[in-house]
């Protein structure tokens, strides 16, 4: 969500307001965008990753407290989950050697809060899901104390009437009922930010939406879930449930939900938002006392707090932002489909192929998304969600092609032009996409190497107890830092 909230209860008149006020900040975003400078400089990139905490044993550590205070970093922060943080990277600009000093900053960051954090009896975890996870920690007393937290999970459940089920079919099966959004936890995610003038914005996201599938396949590190193997990216139908406010009823009648791939191309950033107001309500109907008309007319740049709070309780995959940095406008797109991890060689690679793509796609003459139907991006990006880096896509001129196919042939000369116009240095550039060439060339990412462990660890005999040597192995290999693709498996 992003935005400090305190507790409240919220009334019929409290939504009135707040709907008249989201609506005001609307219009006022229509007028920026045609009157106010959002222009992009030096292109600037940022990335959040959420990390799991565990125990000695591999457990889940309800620790968040103690070691967000033994790290004592600000970019360290609370996420959902007792058991869960957050680290916010600074944005930085991508050219030259941006990635490898990414990288650096990355790896510093988490080697120092590993060590810190070792006095609480709990370690970080870099993964799409914590195999260990159980259901207990999708209870009450597992969310954060922050607030905002429970409030948003109340808000939920109240918009819904009724208890929340799970209901996943992979491998094997998982259905169960929850009355809070706590399997929401479970999935700790990498999002990567992209700032991008108007005129772009539309590009940039069609882009964007038209590689989610790719990027799914080949980054896929979620395979378990209370013990049972599901999907590749068992987060992407996870989340979607876990936040859903429809009742069987509203999704028979073709309600939205709201985690969200989309339904169309878009041809303005103004189309998101408003398709926000239009089609959403109000889960944290929460008004503050700018008046963005006034603020706009003094010559200011409005907050727009209500259109900006209203975003963040809509979880599209691709999310647009608005925000207001050192007293300027500010668009970006928020890419939030991957998972954390296996390790941050492997967290930079996968931001270097969505980066190049983007930049190489949205300055196309002739872009993939004229060529391909929106349904088929969608299809894409739950085929892959599914089935991983053997996943097969549909793609313009190509016809169903593996994954690992389309990527090697077709989109790693496509992403490596991308990185060469947005100034990338040619050593950088070439690292980071060999380590997705040899993920695709071998066929394992952290989804396979994962399940391929639980395998060695016996986990059809004892699932619980291969979870925690999965989640030990794991963890060892993600602290010595080489790519998944060449980790070695487990002997038993």
């Amino acid at each position: 969500m992003g935005q400090d909230v305190d507790h409240q209860e919220f009334s019929g008149e409290d939504r009135r307001r707040y709907r008249a006020k989201v609506r005001r900040c609307l219009d006022v975003l229509a007028r920026m965008l045609t009157e106010r400078d959002f222009s992009v400089g030096e292109p600037l990139v940022g990335i959040e990753i959420e990390f799991n905490l565990a125990d000695e044993n591999g457990d889940a550590a309800m620790t968040s407290g103690e070691t967000l205070a033994a790290i004592a970093d600000e970019d360290f922060q609370t996420e959902l989950g007792r058991y869960n943080l957050e680290i916010n990277v600074p944005p930085r600009p991508i050219a030259g050697r941006g990635f490898a000093d990414l990288e650096k900053t990355l790896r510093d960051d988490l080697n120092e809060a590993e060590r810190k954090a070792a006095a609480t009896g709990s370690g970080l975890v870099m993964v799409g899901i914590l195999p260990t996870v159980g259901e207990e920690h999708f209870s009450r007393e597992a969310i954060a104390p922050d607030p905002r937290y429970t409030l948003l999970s109340e808000q939920i459940l109240a918009a819904r009437g009724e208890d929340i089920e799970i209901l996943i079919d992979g491998v094997d099966r998982l259905d169960m009922r929850t009355d809070t959004i706590m399997p929401e936890a479970a999935c700790t995610s990498t999002q990567l930010h992209l700032q991008v003038a108007p005129e772009r914005f539309a590009a940039v996201w069609n882009a964007a939406q038209a590689i989610a599938g790719v990027q799914a396949a080949t980054a896929a590190n979620s395979p378990f879930l209370l013990g049972r193997q599901l999907w590749h990216e068992t987060r992407i139908p996870l989340f979607e449930q876990s936040t859903d406010t429809r009742s069987e009823e509203l999704k028979a009648q073709g309600v939205r939900p709201r985690v969200f791939f989309g339904e169309r191309w878009v041809t303005s950033v103004f189309d998101l938002f408003e398709e926000n107001v239009r089609y959403y309500p109000a889960l944290l109907p929460i008004v503050d006392d700018e008046d963005p008309i006034e603020v706009m007319a003094a010559g200011g740049v409005p907050q727009l707090g209500e259109l900006r709070l209203h975003n963040g309780t809509i979880y599209r995959w691709n999310r647009p932002i608005y925000d207001v940095v050192d007293g300027r406008p500010h668009l970006r797109v928020e890419n939030r489909l991957l998972p954390a991890g296996p390790t941050v060689v492997d967290t930079v690679a996968n931001a270097a192929l969505f980066y190049g793509l983007v930049s190489a796609m949205a300055s196309a003459d002739r872009p993939v998304w004229s060529r391909m139907p929106f349904a088929v991006a969608s299809d894409n990006f739950y085929a892959a969600a599914r089935r991983g880096i053997e996943a097969e896509q549909r793609w313009p001129g190509l016809g169903t092609v593996r994954v690992r196919d389309l990527v090697l042939h077709h989109l790693l000369p496509l992403a490596a032009e991308g990185l060469d116009r947005l100034g990338v240095d040619g050593a950088v550039r070439d690292r980071s996409l060999e380590v997705i060439e040899r993920r695709c060339a071998l066929g394992v990412n952290g989804a396979t190497w994962q399940i391929d462990a639980a395998d060695a660890f016996d986990r059809a005999s004892d699932p619980q107890a291969a979870m925690r040597r999965l989640v030990r192995a794991y963890r060892e290999r993600m602290h010595e830092g080489e790519p998944v693709h060449s980790w070695s498996l487990p002997t038993g």
